[in-house]
């Protein structure tokens, strides 16, 4: 029978870039395709934290079928990979423990330690767990409970015995085609301002629907032109977009072509040069802030620093119901915001390798409120 072909998630920090680059080689050329979330330089000390919480989020989403994660010693990985709900992800130093990991526990992301493991050895265990498949019955009911205890802990019941209250946050890749394809134009250097504008504006309508699918709705008696009937609207839900000065802007015209009677507030802040810490320099929220629903905009999410001030000005105001809408995601900025914000989601139509020295997405799109408004 022929072999299963996967499409598979690779990170890896910078001890472990080495043999992440020759076994994406190895399974191209098993004719897999491969997802590479970085690291993408070895001769730049990174933290496993960052590679290993966006390969885990890539299988999560079900961008890929399975990941494997390779550190110095694999034990990082693993630890990081496993804080992502449906994760399962085993670190594996022989061919038994990557035939059990499959076979017995349904493992989707393999975890190797690159300075444990001798290359042809590494290779040899992720044929074998690529190619084992699970054996159900009693090991299908032991996942299960894994899965069920897992459910259980993110309940408001079972949360309410520990001292955080809030169910953690998730990061939505939304990898839409008609996104993916404006994504593009936003990243070219030749787009002008106007069109960048426009596909910024395109990009934020077709975000929106997947943020706000959990809205409650409600059944209203219409007449139609043939007879009355019952459908269905929003449940008297009170929306708000608040932008994150300047670029957060090209977000709102966007979403309020959709959610036309949504409020909108405004928070100023800049990033100091020299420290990258964010600075406070205006807020204008509407009145209700707290009984409504907030989608928080601002198109990249670097450090994290802006969009976490922003939400701590929310909740200052009382706000509770917070989804941050961003184009573009680094792993260090995703890990930054759910530290300090572990119950706002995140919906990123990418997420991108890393952050360079000036702390600049990678490969990003520039400085989005520059390209936004024709200024450097």
């Amino acid at each position: 029978m022929e072999e299963e072909k996967l499409k598979i998630a690779l990170g890896a920090d910078h001890a472990g870039f080495a043999l992440k680059e020759t076994i994406k080689t190895y399974l191209l050329e098993k004719g897999h395709e491969t997802i590479d979330c970085g690291t993408m330089n070895e001769n730049m000390s990174t933290d496993y934290p960052d590679w290993g919480f966006k390969t885990a989020m890539a299988v999560a989403n079900n961008e890929a079928d399975r990941g494997i994660l390779i550190c110095g010693t694999g034990i990082g990985m693993s630890m990081v990979a496993n804080k992502v709900k449906g994760i399962r992800a085993t670190l594996c130093h022989d061919h038994y423990t990557a035939q059990m990991s499959r076979k017995h526990n349904n493992s989707n992301i393999l975890v190797l330690g690159s300075r444990v493991t001798p290359l042809d050895l590494a290779l040899e265990i992720t044929e074998i767990w690529l190619t084992t498949d699970f054996d159900y019955g009693k090991h299908e009911i032991r996942v299960e409970k894994i899965n069920k205890l897992e459910r259980e802990c993110h309940t408001e019941s079972s949360m309410s015995s520990c001292s955080c209250k809030t169910t953690p946050g998730k990061t939505f890749v939304v990898d839409h085609p008609l996104i993916q394809h404006k994504l593009s134009l936003l990243r070219d250097k030749n787009t002008s301002s106007k069109d960048f504008r426009d596909a910024l504006q395109e990009i934020s309508t077709l975000l929106v629907f997947p943020a706000t699918k959990n809205l409650s709705l409600e059944k209203v008696e219409v007449e139609t032109p043939i007879e009355k009937t019952e459908t269905l609207a929003l449940s008297g839900k009170k929306l708000a977009i608040v932008a994150v000065l300047r670029a957060g802007l090209g977000m709102v015209d966007g979403i309020l072509r959709v959610i036309p009677n949504a409020k909108v507030g405004h928070i100023g802040l800049y990033r100091d040069p020299e420290t990258l810490q964010p600075v406070d320099y205006y807020c204008k929220l509407p009145g209700d802030i707290s009984e409504r629903d907030i989608l928080l905009v601002d198109p990249m999410l670097a450090t994290g620093g802006s969009a976490s001030s922003a939400a701590d000005h929310l909740k200052k105001e009382g706000a509770k119901r917070i989804m941050l809408l961003s184009l573009l995601a680094a792993p260090e900025g995703i890990a930054h915001f759910h530290e300090k914000h572990p119950d706002i989601d995140i919906y990123v139509a990418a997420i991108d390798s890393h952050l360079n020295k000036n702390g600049y997405i990678v490969p990003g799109l520039g400085d989005a409120g520059d390209r936004l408004f024709g200024t450097k």
